[in-house]
């Protein structure tokens, strides 16, 4: 191993790898660590939008993303109870003027793989036990999670990629609170020829939570929601025994005649997935801490379908306010702030809005009351299910912002 590096990221999945290969092609020495072995699957909804397929061409991956995922994401539908409202999505400029889906199993696997192929030092399985110091000298302890070796990566930019349930051991303690029960849990599994249209993007509102579903590669569809934890109680006291999963599909297709017959003739694939509870917010602020992108930055609703967009596009952003930079050899303390600030200030104009309206739409969709209203709304102007992907603005370039 190097005694140094210029940079080490902890989290190796879209955004943390989307990081790695950036700067390790911009000639970087890069140290990526990722405590899961992969493939592994996720609770997530798969859906990369069109605004990032360019930056998946410049990751090296464009190419192999459209080979593996599914059919091209052209409708939009909203689905409540006994109704169903589609419109068409809006095209993106450009030579991707849809976007796709494609399993966790299958996209950090061609990230990871690229990032290799760029020399990145990936270690995995190795989990972080701590990181300490300041911008320009980090030292991250870590340790292998199937053998009893543990290792200092000393860098001088250290980057926060983890996932939303993953956080670093300084914020695991402060993380921990009482379950509430507005806690929002998520949970996702996967179908076999279910009835889905190829190319619709059901958004699912339900009384006490949200989902949607999509056909991804060879034709599996992916149901995803999130649900509140009383709602959940209520839904496993409802069937005593049943696991919390098998119970949340009953209550989709109770709560979605869309969803009871997309899932009629279909059948599961493997579990279903848990995890939780979410925490949507802006966590970019932190000052003096490694760098954050992904979800470590800042959590979205998954109403709409960001999460993915905001981790490669945070990725590309962070990388390249430290490119403009050069080199991190000489980089001081007073240089690596001021670049925080910079992209700090850049992260928020990107993606606050999208954030504000994930927020909006998923309150709406999840209390019956305004659900109605906003059925009604869809119904009288179908192009306010779009709304979410016409605020997806094209990343602006970086240097001398």
């Amino acid at each position: 191993m190097r005694s140094t590096r210029d940079a080490v990221i902890i989290g190796a999945g879209p955004a943390g790898s989307a990081a790695a290969i950036i700067l390790a092609r911009a000639g970087w020495s890069v140290a990526l660590v990722e405590k899961e072995p992969f493939p592994r699957r996720k609770v997530c909804g798969e859906c990369v939008a069109a605004s990032n397929l360019r930056l998946l061409d410049t990751l090296g991956i464009g190419g192999a993303f459209e080979a593996a995922a599914g059919p091209a994401l052209r409708r939009v539908a909203l689905m409540s109870g006994e109704r169903t409202i589609e419109t068409d999505l809006p095209p993106t400029a450009g030579t991707h003027p849809w976007g796709h889906a494609l399993g966790r199993e299958t996209l950090d696997v061609l990230l990871l793989e690229q990032a290799r192929a760029m020399g990145v030092e990936v270690l995995q399985p190795w989990s972080v036990q701590a990181i300490v110091g300041v911008p320009g000298d980090w030292h991250c302890r870590i340790s292998a999670t199937n053998a009893d070796q543990s290792s200092v990566l000393r860098a001088r930019v250290a980057i926060d990629a983890h996932g939303s349930w993953q956080p670093l051991p300084s914020a695991r303690h402060s993380d921990r609170r009482a379950p509430r029960g507005s806690d929002l849990l998520a949970f996702k599994a996967n179908f076999r020829n279910a009835d889905l249209a190829d190319g619709l993007l059901p958004i699912l509102a339900l009384d006490g939570g949200y989902g949607g579903m999509v056909v991804a590669e060879g034709g599996v569809t992916t149901v995803a929601c999130c649900i509140r934890r009383d709602r959940l109680d209520a839904c496993r006291l409802a069937a005593p025994g049943v696991r919390a999963g098998e119970a949340v599909e009953a209550f989709l297709r109770a709560q979605c005649r869309g969803v009871c017959e997309a899932l009629q003739p279909a059948t599961r694939v493997g579990p279903w997935l848990a995890a939780g509870p979410l925490n949507p917010g802006i966590r970019v602020d932190a000052h003096d801490g490694p760098f954050r992108i992904g979800n470590a930055a800042g959590e979205a609703h998954p109403i709409i379908g960001e999460g993915m967009s905001m981790a490669l596009q945070s990725a590309w952003l962070l990388s390249q306010h430290l490119l403009a930079r050069g080199k991190p050899n000489g980089a001081t303390m007073a240089q690596q702030r001021d670049v925080a600030s910079r992209y700090r200030a850049h992260w928020r104009r990107q993606f606050e809005p999208r954030l504000l309206f994930a927020a909006g739409f998923a309150h709406l969709a999840m209390r019956p009351r305004t659900t109605a209203r906003l059925v009604g709304l869809a119904q009288a102007w179908p192009g306010m299910l779009t709304l979410g992907a016409r605020i997806k603005v094209p990343l602006t370039h970086a240097r001398g912002t």
